[in-house]
């Protein structure tokens, strides 16, 4: 789960990442996984999950979600496919690669941001932001520009959004103005949190608030 704000007229963008094993408030549910929302919503009726998320992001975060984009693992691969693949600067070896430049294909891609040797979910979390900010430095290349349709047609096969059309070129323009360095890109860290193990034995994170709650209003306060 990412949360993002884009303010075009400044241009502000900024991202969160929030750890998939967060201990919160599940509406309808009760205590569990953040990332069990979309599941059980999912289960019950199909479609309803994004609002679901959507709503245990209000009730925990105390933040207003207008809209929600949703990503299929299979339309991330081809998303990436379409791209040509994205490409990698690594100053350290993480998630099976060695540092240097790397150039993933889909498959590749979903699988470092996904990895599980050696990372735990702050590691994934980080290596998401990474795939993204690499994915929109590499699309600004004129000579990735003619991939742009292709792409596109990706995107709008593997992407389920309640954006209205209306507001993609002013979301666009923003984060062209922005650009990959001007993206404020953070996640919940260790110090947000404190491990956690429940009565069934699973391991979770317990928000600390009194650490989360400034860093919510820094990035979307107003």
């Amino acid at each position: 789960n990412i949360l993002i704000s884009i303010i075009p007229l400044r241009p502000t963008v900024n991202m969160l990442s929030i750890p998939r094993d967060l201990w919160v408030n599940v509406p309808g549910v009760g205590e569990n996984r953040i990332n069990t929302a979309h599941f059980f919503a999912e289960a019950n009726q199909e479609g309803s999950g994004p609002a679901a998320a959507v709503d245990t992001v209000r009730v925990n975060f105390g933040l207003t979600v207008d809209y929600y984009a949703r990503i299929r693992f299979d339309g991330f691969r081809k998303i990436v496919d379409a791209m040509g693949g994205v490409e990698l600067n690594l100053a350290e070896p993480t998630a099976g690669l060695d540092a240097g430049q790397h150039v993933l294909d889909g498959d590749q891609a979903l699988a470092f941001a996904r990895s599980r040797a050696g990372a735990d979910d702050f590691y994934r979390m980080a290596h998401g932001q990474l795939l993204l900010k690499a994915a929109f430095r590499q699309m600004l290349l004129p000579r990735s520009w003619p991939r742009i349709p292709a792409m596109l047609l990706a995107l709008s096969q593997s992407v389920d959004t309640n954006l209205p059309v209306f507001l993609w070129p002013r979301l666009g323009l923003a984060l062209l103005r922005a650009g990959p360095d001007g993206i404020d890109s953070r996640t919940l860290t260790r110090d947000h949190v404190t491990p956690w193990t429940t009565s069934g034995g699973a391991n979770v994170l317990i928000p600390n608030w009194d650490a989360i709650n400034p860093l919510l209003l820094e990035m979307f306060g107003e």
